[in-house]
């Protein structure tokens, strides 16, 4: 299991298009993959798991994955995360 906490850098959050994104970016690894913010969690791979967190700018944010590629996955999502999603 590997694990990293994130700051969500946009102002918006993660709403439907940035989640979108997220969600397809996630979906690319194999590994089984969450998101936590405070003590829930969520499968990373749902879009309406993600948008239920109500995760907003400035939340930090868990990112955790199982699995074969799971460093992998956390920090191609962490980078995503960071870079704002380009907005």
């Amino acid at each position: 299991m590997f694990v990293k906490e994130v700051s969500v850098k946009n102002q918006v959050g993660l709403h439907a298009r940035p989640a979108t994104f997220f969600i397809q970016k996630a979906n690319e690894y194999k590994s089984s993959i969450w998101v936590e913010k405070e003590e829930r969690r969520v499968n990373a791979k749902s879009l309406l798991g993600i948008l239920s967190l109500g995760i907003v700018g400035g939340t930090d944010i868990r990112i955790i994955a199982d699995g074969a590629d799971e460093q992998l996955a956390v920090e191609g999502l962490t980078k995503l995360v960071e870079s704002g999603f380009a907005e």
